[in-house]
């Protein structure tokens, strides 16, 4: 069996993922923890997330985590997620990790790591959204300059960060497709006197309200037609499951940085 650590293991997508693990056939939830003084630290992780009792409590630090796992799955954020990547450096522990939000500086920490230890990275783990950026990717491509392409993006009301990991993920998709410099390309919504639309700009909009898990939609507007392409997630658990199948792809793996084409078996970007 493959030995899994959870961080973050009583949040609502701590839970899932607890949850899948459990019922996994090739998996067992080896660790489980929180940041210091939450209320669930001491809990029995199987229990918070709605299973039989596992026999693994919530712990306060992955110290003995890193030790114990061949992977951890981190879906935190962009510090702690950071501080953990470090971590497993030194132990022979591999990493899944879905948080969203990292910045460049922290990115290029994971992609470090990853020289020693095998570290998978998405900003979305579901088979959907990863066939999405491939086929808007080669839209992008076909399509000429007369497609204007937009991308709107709809989550719960209790997301932080905006546009989604998601989005970013499909803007650099059809800035690749379209040939564009995904630094300048980008246009945060229009308000006002907005000028003219240009051929050089994707549109990205962000919208936020009630328990939205997640829609995605890439609009192709051209001379009379328009495309488009919609990824809608029903429930956490999409991400969860292929975030877990994932885990069980990594664990063995020597080092290096791994996409979700890597684990699909799907062509990566050019």
């Amino acid at each position: 069996m493959k030995r899994i650590g959870i961080a973050g293991a009583s949040g609502k997508m701590g839970r899932v993922l607890v949850r899948k693990v459990m019922e996994h056939p090739e998996l067992t939830l080896a660790a489980a923890w929180e940041r210091p003084g939450h209320a669930a630290l001491g809990a029995d992780a199987g229990v918070l997330a709605g299973m039989d009792a596992a026999g693994i409590l919530v712990a306060d630090s992955p110290q003995e985590a890193v030790a114990k796992c061949d992977v951890i799955i981190d879906f935190t954020a962009p510090a702690p997620t950071v501080e953990l990547a470090q971590l497993a450096a030194g132990y022979a522990c591999n990493l899944v990790i879905g948080t969203t939000g990292l910045n460049e500086a922290q990115l290029q920490v994971l992609q470090h790591v990853a020289q020693k230890r095998g570290v998978v990275y998405a900003v979305n783990f579901s088979l959907g959204v990863n066939l999405l950026a491939i086929l808007a990717e080669r839209a992008a491509a076909a399509l000429g300059f007369n497609y204007d392409i937009e991308i709107v993006e709809a989550h719960h009301n209790q997301k932080k960060d905006a546009p989604s990991g998601t989005a970013l993920t499909l803007y650099q998709a059809v800035c690749r497709g379209r040939g564009l410099d995904p630094a300048s390309a980008a246009r945060h919504g229009r308000e006002g006197l907005a000028g003219v639309r240009t051929q050089s700009e994707i549109g990205l909009h962000a919208v936020r309200g009630g328990d939205i898990v997640g829609d995605h939609t890439i609009l192709f507007a051209g001379p009379g037609e328009r495309l488009e392409f919609k990824h809608q997630a029903h429930t956490r658990d999409v991400f969860a499951a292929g975030a877990v199948g994932t885990a069980a792809w990594l664990a063995g793996k020597s080092a290096g940085w791994y996409s979700m084409a890597d684990v699909l078996g799907l062509p990566r970007s050019t």
